[in-house]
């Protein structure tokens, strides 16, 4: 169990670090552009975030996560891609499932651009304090242009920047939470314990949910396919779980992470009971 949680954390770790190096290449070498066309424009955060969102796998959701810890997107872009992802489960809907995986994308994505909205409202309301951005220092015009450009980007930003501060502390909350989730999964059976009542698989879907890795989630993709949970679980499933797209964040923020995640299990509930009350 050990060394297959270390693999699969190097495999995550891999991807993010390639991810957070792109995000801070690009917002070194256009930092102007990107705060113009994205960063000052909220609906096209959400829109994107959602998007990258309902791609299969955890992708979507490493690359948000990294550009909101350099400040290019805000809160409510890293709600709105959470609330899209259904992570690696998506790839199990589609294999399953796949009429309802795509309703199930396209319903997603139009509530993670929803959600996103509320979200930032929300933050502005209450005054909720988030974290800072991990920002980028102004360079010398110099520094931005030729062979020192990529001698600066790679010694300053890759080496002294990423791997020095990002990347230990990554893979000590990577591993260690999914080495501890691995260890549960292995001692309880979650499909042997939901119950018949629709309302309470609603909210053992959304409780389900919180736990951030791709895996628990696929009982109730399969009990859908075999047509003992109504749609409104599956649904709630997929709205509050982010497969492994979560896990970074942890590096980042655990307070930010908290908020999501409360954000998205309330929002989820509130779609789920909507649609249990209707019959759905």
């Amino acid at each position: 169990m050990i060394v297959e949680t270390l693999l699969e954390t190097l495999k995550i770790l891999l991807i993010v670090f390639v991810l957070m190096i792109i995000v801070e290449f690009f917002e070194l070498k256009y930092r102007d552009k990107i705060r113009k066309n994205i960063t000052k424009k909220p609906l096209r955060q959400y829109t994107l975030s959602s998007l990258l969102g309902v791609t299969p796998g955890c992708f979507g959701a490493f690359f948000i996560v990294s550009s909101y810890a350099h400040g290019i997107v805000g809160f409510g872009a890293l709600v709105a891609v959470m609330i899209a992802t259904a992570g690696d489960e998506a790839f199990i809907m589609l294999a399953k499932i796949p009429g309802t995986a795509l309703l199930i994308f396209f319903i997603c994505l139009v509530l993670g651009i929803i959600a996103g909205f509320l979200a930032d409202k929300f933050v502005k309301k209450i005054k909720l304090k988030i974290s800072k951005p991990c920002e980028i220092k102004i360079h010398k015009e110099e520094e931005l242009h030729g062979k020192s450009f990529f001698r600066h980007f790679f010694k300053k930003h890759v080496y002294g920047h990423i791997i020095k501060e990002h990347i230990p502390r990554l893979f000590i909350w990577l591993f260690f939470t999914m080495l501890i989730i691995n260890f549960l999964m292995l001692r309880f059976d979650i499909g042997s314990i939901l119950p018949q009542n629709k309302l309470a698989l609603i909210f053992i879907a959304a409780l389900v949910g919180i736990i951030p890795v791709s895996g628990p989630h696929i009982i109730f993709v399969l009990l859908f396919a075999q047509g003992l949970i109504p749609f409104s679980v599956l649904l709630v499933s997929s709205i509050v779980q982010d497969g492994h797209g979560l896990l970074p964040l942890l590096s980042y923020s655990v307070k930010d992470t908290f908020y999501v995640k409360i954000f998205n299990v309330l929002f989820g509930l509130g779609i789920g009971l909507i649609l249990l009350a209707i019959g759905i």
